[in-house]
């Protein structure tokens, strides 16, 4: 992606079902579950580089010894940061105590870290400033076992307010009115009231306190305290969730916005947010690992029962497109599928562009998620040129000579890596002052394969600001002295605010945005913005679910080919000599590359829970009176 844009989250989540002998006899060693952990975090690194963070709890420990330990870390390199900690600390217990090395009840007795459950999360700051405070996993800490909550999750909520002032109301005092909190305290609330209730049961069936404890982690019901707990909850969301005494869960939302996977066999249960980091890290096959249903949880007890519960009722499917465009990793069976099918499907359009004359002109890509939809529009390129081979052929009658035939078939895609991205200006971009020259030279350009009757023909996975690409590789490809420059986008226009975990919460920053805005004016007909937001202002106070997006009007009166026009003569400009074509994919052909990922709201604006609606709303009435403040 061209456009500096913040992923999603990443969660992790272990359970070894075998006692920690099990694994030093097997694999060599009772880290085997911190080992995995670090591999599985890195596998997902690229959801998340502001922050990591890694829990564990050890089963069955006797009172007065520690059986929580969490480390989080904002460093450059986070991941590797917390586990350096955990290293330095295992081996700092281990040179200073000899007798630990083959001693596992020892390593597990003294040694921070080494547990049965552990959870690691990778971080994008989507907002606020980016302290250690605000990394996963959160820990709510009691002294009774059971109540201890340790929480980490891939979610944006769209109703914090309400579920704030829900807390309230229950009588609690939320130190702060953020998203993770407040879930991690509707959760202890529950779990809380759980415990006390199975407690007094207990006692009245002649239990004494001594003998509880066990009691209540085996009658706890988790299920049962998540669907209480979520019973409100509006957002794309796949949360992790630790208790003191060992049960653990992975709750997805109902839409199945964000996502899940789980692989269980008889030594572990382990859950991600993407499925070859499972394959990978485990040495499993696709099939083997399973996609969490929206709406359902996978909770496993403190005895290693593991099941996948109901919580929530699903509602339609409507997984994150973005996904499967840009997020997750193209290593996916299915992701790189269907990335070069969205490459194939825009090949019509191109071929358009650029008049057929595939003789004349050099396909590229954007670095580096771009690639595997460019092999899919180069294979598509392959199949029009052999059609083109043999209706030419065919057409000589056998009267072609030798040499003609040769020229025929010698014909193939003119392929080049023309963008090449230079990483380490990246993280100099900081000053707005000097950021629009900084930005310029964030690509690099390949000279001396372009001529000047060629078309440049370069796709990009998506284009949310346009910003990169106008002031940087626009720029740079008219260096180059292309005849045309045609820009494909292998994702739609993107013309809503997402409000899931994406960041994209201002609409003005959006290209697809701006562009209808100044067809308004050239059309005038720029009243209906006041229009909108007279409309969206009318709805602040009313019902969720009767909130509408009024936010569509601003494009309904224009065509896709329309908008696409508009963002190609907002990004080429007076100071660009060659003749600049955007392209994007239609919502169609998403549909049609990815059809089990079919939430599209940030392209459509039909957003999969009633908050949405309200988000959307409060992002244009925030544009309107210049306000710079986040929706959500």
């Amino acid at each position: 992606m061209s456009d500096a844009l913040k992923h999603e989250c990443g969660i992790a989540l272990i359970r070894l079902l075998k006692p920690l002998e099990y694994y030093k006899e097997k694999y060599g060693s009772a880290f085997y579950g911190v080992n995995k952990m670090y591999l599985m975090m890195e596998k997902q690194h690229n959801r998340g580089q502001d922050g990591a963070g890694f829990a564990s709890i050890k089963l069955d420990v006797k009172p007065g010894e520690r059986y929580i330990s969490r480390v989080r870390s904002i460093a450059q390199q986070p991941i590797q940061d917390i586990f350096a900690q955990i290293n330095e600390r295992i081996n700092e217990e281990l040179t200073n105590n000899p007798q630990y090395q083959d001693n596992v009840a020892l390593q597990k007795k003294n040694i921070p870290y080494i547990g049965e459950v552990l959870l690691g999360h990778v971080r994008y700051g989507t907002f606020g400033k980016n302290s250690v405070e605000s990394v996963h996993p959160f820990l709510r800490q009691n002294n009774w076992m059971h109540r201890n909550l340790i929480v980490a999750g891939n979610f944006n909520m769209t109703n914090v307010n309400e579920l704030f002032d829900n807390l309230i109301e229950i009588g609690q005092h939320p130190k702060e009115k953020a998203d993770t909190i407040t879930v991690m305290e509707k959760i202890g609330h529950f779990l809380d009231d759980a415990v006390s209730k199975i407690y007094k049961d207990l006692k009245k069936e002649g239990y004494n306190k001594n003998e509880c404890s066990p009691l209540i982690a085996e009658r706890l019901k988790v299920g049962k305290i998540l669907k209480h707990a979520a019973k409100n909850w509006d957002g794309g969301y796949a949360m992790a969730g630790l208790l003191g005494h060992g049960d653990s869960f992975v709750l997805r939302d109902p839409a199945g916005i964000r996502p899940a996977y789980y692989y269980k066999d008889d030594e572990i249960v382990v859950v991600a947010s993407e499925r070859p980091v499972i394959q990978t890290v485990f040495n499993v096959p696709f099939e083997s690992v399973k996609e969490l249903d929206p709406g359902h949880a996978i909770i496993t007890k403190k005895s290693g029962e593991t099941k996948i519960k109901k919580i929530l009722e699903p509602l339609e499917r409507k997984a994150c497109s973005f996904e499967r465009v840009y997020f997750s990793r193209g290593s996916d069976a299915e992701i790189y599928q269907e990335r070069k099918m969205l490459g194939r499907l825009l090949m019509p359009k191109v071929l358009e562009a650029i008049n057929n004359d595939t003789k004349n002109s050099v396909f590229s890509y954007i670095p580096n998620t771009a690639e595997t939809s460019f092999y899919g529009m180069i294979e598509t390129v392959e199949d029009h040129l052999n059609k083109k081979k043999t209706e030419s052929i065919l057409n000589g009658n056998g009267q072609l000579s030798t040499e003609k035939v040769t020229e025929i078939l010698s014909e193939r895609p003119r392929i080049e890596k023309i963008a090449i991205k230079d990483v380490k200006l990246r993280t100099f971009i900081t000053e707005d002052s000097s950021r629009d020259d900084l930005v310029a030279h964030v690509y690099d350009v390949t000279y001396g394969v372009i001529k000047p009757t060629d078309n440049l023909v370069i796709i990009d996975d998506s284009i949310v600001r346009g910003t990169t690409l106008k002031k940087s590789i626009i720029k740079m490809m008219d260096r180059l002295n292309p005849k045309k420059i045609v820009v494909v986008s292998s994702a739609p226009q993107i013309r809503y605010i997402d409000c899931y975990g994406i960041d994209m919460a201002n609409l003005e920053t959006l290209i697809a945005f701006r562009a209808a805005l100044e067809l308004l004016k050239d059309n005038n007909q720029y009243h209906i913005v006041e229009e909108v937001y007279h409309k969206c202002i009318e709805q602040v106070n009313m019902k969720d679910k009767n909130v509408v997006n009024y936010v569509k009007e601003i494009y309904d009166k224009f065509t896709d080919e329309q908008i696409s026009d508009k963002i190609s003569e907002l990004l080429g400009g007076e100071d660009i000599n060659a003749e600049v074509k955007i392209i994007f994919q239609p919502v169609s052909n998403l549909h049609k590359a990815c059809p089990k990922n079919l939430g599209d709201w940030y392209f459509t604006g039909n957003y999969p829970t009633a908050g949405g609606n309200r988000v959307v709303n409060r992002a244009f009435i925030n544009f309107y009176e210049g306000n710079k403040e986040r929706a959500y």
